[in-house]
């Protein structure tokens, strides 16, 4: 599969990008375009190679256009083409009427009606809406989407799929469900968190030959987030140099919690990991795992002395809200080592907000609105802004789970593709929490331990449903994959 670009960029910058490229190449708008609609012919070629019977949807602006140009290369090479316009072919304007009358001269015809479409197609090519949206998609386009996601046949969506949000990753009220987005000149960052997960498929992408130069004038504030190697263990090392993590939580009924992300924790290669939970959960630390050390914690007093032996703090596990964590958690949030902030300390965290640089808060997304006090949709609607939100008000680096798992430590936002459905259970978090914890322990910086952490259990998750599948996939196989993962 193709290697993309790592930098991301908004709807704006975009088209930016595109007049800049125009004016400094001295490139029509017609001839960028064309070689748009050359790169979504390539993909049809490529990933499609026995599709014949190709039907086309397409609105009125340049996104349009690119679906006219491919339609009329489409007929050259001898396809069958079928293409219906939403829009009234007089009231198409622009570089989009040029395409248009190039695709007359092909020998094509344009329908006006989903009814005169024959439903008997290899290929649907979306080029009805492109990344210029800006309010929810109604009448006869929600009908055309609609229609294009009953149709068997695959997708492909040119630059964005129709109906999404180019910026957020929201939909527009519908969205057409691509099987491929050919994206191009630059990425955009609504294709790779939240909702777009299920709409845009496999991403392909085409920098149309505008040079980096171009590129470059902007910045990106969004990234893909890419793996990078971690610190080779020197010979004579002992576990004193890889920390000590000291995992609380496990209120009665979720003594698998705070074992989860301390045996994680182990796996990422922490030299020495404790566990600090209730009296009979405690007992239990060496049934999960031998290596793990259980303490008895009743009050923060019964764990001071291992606290100080600490280098690093992961909270919430399996804490729950009841007396006995309320008592310990306005202790434990002064403390100043590092700390993974996860499940239910969250939600103490919420109700009386501090703020710290020494911390990696690791919200799904009705946590991370009860840190905002909004709604979990509020969240959704835009995961860039809440994450940026969460860290600027809480401070260190905030983690938003989720498809797209998002990461920010400041002014950047890193944007997570591993991982995979299977990890929609119970546990996940945890590992997450432990792993994060783990490289924390290791000595890497909070916003290093959060990317990899992110990057090789979303990893260790693919591994792990390679083997054994995605439905049923538990927390535990993920835990079984990271000594995998974390070489």
């Amino acid at each position: 599969m193709q290697t993309l670009p790592t930098s991301l960029y908004s709807a704006q910058q975009a088209r930016d990008i595109d007049r800049i490229a125009q004016d400094s190449l001295s490139i029509t708008g017609f001839e960028l375009m064309t070689k748009a609609a050359s790169a979504g012919f390539k993909a049809i070629q490529e990933h499609y190679p026995a599709a014949n019977r190709l039907a086309f949807f397409c609105g009125a602006g340049n996104n349009a256009g690119d679906g006219y140009l491919i339609a009329a290369m489409a007929i050259a090479a001898g396809y069958r083409v079928q293409l219906v316009s939403l829009v009234a072919t007089q009231k198409i304007q622009g570089d989009s009427a040029l395409a248009k009358q190039v695709l007359l001269d092909a020998g094509g015809i344009i329908l006006q009606d989903l009814e005169t479409l024959d439903n008997a197609t290899d290929l649907v090519v979306d080029a009805l809406l492109g990344t210029g949206l800006d309010r929810n998609v109604s009448g006869k386009f929600a009908e055309a989407i609609s229609y294009i996601n009953t149709m068997v046949a695959p997708v492909l969506a040119i630059d964005i799929p129709s109906g999404l949000n180019a910026d957020t990753g929201n939909i527009m009220g519908c969205a057409v469900v691509a099987d491929f987005t050919i994206s191009f000149i630059v990425l955009k960052k609504g294709l790779f968190t939240g909702l777009a997960a299920d709409y845009c498929g496999t991403v392909i992408f085409s920098d149309l030959e505008v040079p980096d130069t171009i590129i470059q004038v902007f910045q990106s504030h969004e990234s893909i987030l890419t793996p990078a190697s971690l610190t080779r263990r020197k010979a004579c090392s002992h576990k004193g140099n890889y920390g000590h993590v000291l995992v609380i939580g496990g209120d009665y009924g979720y003594a698998g919690a705070v074992h989860l992300a301390a045996k994680t924790a182990l796996n990422s290669g922490a030299g020495l990991v404790s566990v600090a939970t209730r009296k009979e959960h405690a007992l239990q630390t060496h049934l999960f795992s031998p290596e793990l050390m259980g303490h008895a914690l009743e009050q923060l007093a019964d764990i001071s002395e291992l606290v100080n032996r600490a280098t690093v703090l992961v909270l919430g596990p399996g804490l729950a809200q009841r007396e006995w964590a309320k008592s310990i958690w306005s202790q434990l949030v002064t403390l100043d080592l590092p700390r993974v902030i996860d499940a239910d300390a969250l939600n103490f965290l919420a109700a009386a907000p501090a703020y710290s640089e020494n911390w990696i808060l690791t919200p799904h997304p009705g946590e991370a609105a009860r840190l905002l006090h909004c709604s979990t949709a509020d969240i959704l609607q835009d995961r860039y802004q809440a994450v940026h939100s969460i860290q600027k008000k809480y401070g260190g680096v905030c983690v938003l789970k989720g498809a797209g798992t998002l990461v920010c430590g400041g002014e950047g936002i890193y944007v997570n593709r591993t991982g995979n459905p299977g990890m929609a259970s119970g546990g996940m978090g945890d590992v997450l929490a432990g792993l994060i914890g783990g490289l924390l322990a290791q000595q890497y910086p909070l916003i290093e331990a959060a990317q990899q952490g992110v990057y090789r259990h979303g990893l260790a998750a693919d591994k792990a449903a390679a083997s054994k599948g995605e439905r049923g996939l538990c927390a535990s196989d993920v835990v079984d994959y990271l000594v995998q993962v974390v070489k």
